[in-house]
């Protein structure tokens, strides 16, 4: 009785005390499953009191060992649809995320098929909870999905799911109604499970085909938060990677609708747009990378109408060489700067590839768009070789009238239009000047290639190799 009260006033208890409390209730709920000593509401209210307990796993032992596995597992999957049911599946859903070996357990009991039938159902408390037990299950078990998806229809039931979440956004809606908290938490769980299962069983990725019409509906009407790479966005971006985008049993390719061929393209890159400016740099290597990689799938599969257009979005404009590339507070600029930034060593080489892409793989054209100080990195790194004509002349862009004038001249170092650039009016190096600057610079070298980490020769002894030395009085 004391220990009842203790828990009505919101006093649990605690070590020794705990363990048998959860003792207690794990054994009336298994007595339950065989001999149905409990009403519902009874199962409920045991089944609350063990969701309240199970949360810290200290003391909590016979939750996580294999009869207590099996009870919740019976209790929320063996039972009538109900209440009970359903905290049954959350107590079980808690089991597996704070202990792993639970999942195996769970696997092994052969509840994984059940699960999956149970996502069939038509409700997102269930879409919520089994969707986060099955997403559990794709880490660290022996379980099949690819035979779920045969016996049990998973991929179907997940398109379902997709396609339910998405008539909110329907076109006959303008301002599509906010979702409940629930509603957005059954998205974020069907989307990590579709993204996990396409990423750990590829023979399955076009079974989900299907969902990325109502995938690009829900990302382009939803309203984006503020910093916008957050839930749900994220997990939308994130379950379009795995999927094949340019499927050819598409009539109709759903990323360019017939109404506006750049409609999807356009909401990726003003989401990018945002993420350059809300967020921090040192948080942009993680969150916006995926983004990048979406935004370059798209690119590849694009008709040329749509690729022409991302470019117009994406490189440089006659605006921004108007000043050194990098410098104005446009997308492409902004792009510029971060490709070099030491705070983004996956994100920064996202940025370059997609520059590359954009200049159809050609190393001219990649020095043309983004100036050589951009670009010499990225070649470098990837071994691709410069034509040196394209160093030694300036580039030209088109003029408006489809040709190329004098004013379009730029430098190929910064991309800056030479007719922007300011002049140097300071004095010229005197020789004195000039040789202090030089022995700085045969210091530096010789540094250099007595770290032995770069075979580097000096240009004075190089030029005293090459016959090119004077000696001067």
């Amino acid at each position: 009785m004391a220990a009842a009260m203790e828990e009505k006033h919101g006093v649990l208890a605690t070590g020794e005390a705990k363990l048998l409390k959860i003792t207690s209730l794990i054994k009336r709920l298994r007595t339950d499953l065989s001999e149905k000593t409990l009403s519902s509401s009874e199962r409920k209210v045991i089944l609350e009191q063990l969701k309240v307990y199970g949360r810290d796993p200290n003391n909590a032992d016979p939750i996580f060992a294999k009869a207590g596995i099996e009870t919740l597992a019976g209790q929320a999957l063996d039972r009538d649809l109900s209440d009970a049911s359903r905290e049954a599946l959350r107590c079980l859903a808690n089991a597996l995320f704070l202990r792993e070996q639970t999942r195996q357990i769970l696997v092994d009991l052969g509840y994984a098929g059940k699960a999956a039938q149970r996502l069939k159902i038509d409700n997102r408390d269930d879409e919520f909870l089994v969707s986060r037990i099955l997403f559990l299950m794709t880490y660290n078990t022996d379980v099949d999905f690819n035979q779920l998806g045969r016996e049990h229809q998973i991929a179907e039931s997940i398109n379902q799911n997709i396609a339910r979440h998405s008539k909110r956004y329907s076109k006959h809606c303008h301002r599509p109604s906010s979702p409940s908290p629930l509603d957005e938490m059954a998205l974020v769980e069907t989307l990590k499970l579709l993204f996990n299962i396409t990423h750990y069983y590829p023979a399955l990725v076009d079974s989900f085909t299907e969902s990325v019409p109502h995938i690009l509906k829900i990302l382009s009407r939803m309203t984006v938060p503020h910093p916008p790479l957050q839930s749900p966005v994220n997990y939308l971006i994130n379950a379009l990677m795995n999927l094949d985008l340019g499927n050819q049993k598409i009539t109709s390719n759903p990323i360019f609708p017939d109404f506006d061929s750049n409609y999807n393209v356009e909401c990726l890159v003003n989401i990018l747009d945002r993420a350059t400016t809300e967020y921090e740099e040192a948080k942009l290597d993680q969150t916006a990378a995926p983004l990048l990689t979406l935004v370059r799938r798209v690119y590849e599969i694009a008709p040329e109408t749509v690729q022409k257009h991302t470019r117009s979005l994406l490189l440089p404009t006659e605006n921004d060489r108007s000043k050194p590339l990098g410098k104005s507070d446009t997308l492409p600029s902004r792009l510029l700067r971060l490709s070099t930034s030491p705070l983004l060593p996956t994100l920064r080489d996202s940025i370059s590839s997609l520059m590359f892409e954009l200049s159809d793989k050609d190393p001219t054209k990649f020095v043309q768009n983004i100036g050589y100080g951009f670009a010499a990195g990225f070649l470098i790194s990837h071994n691709i070789q410069v034509p040196q004509t394209t160093l030694e002349r300036s580039g030209t862009s088109r003029s408006k009238n489809g040709g190329s004038s004098e004013n379009d001249v730029f430098n190929p170092i910064t991309g800056q239009r030479l007719d922007t650039e300011s002049i140097d009016t300071s004095p010229e190096m005197t020789e004195a000047e000039k040789e202090r600057e030089a022995e700085k610079l045969f210091v530096l070298f010789e540094r250099l290639k007595a770290t032995g980490v770069i075979d580097v020769k000096n240009p004075v002894e190089q030029a005293i190799d090459d016959g090119r030395f004077e000696e001067l009085d």
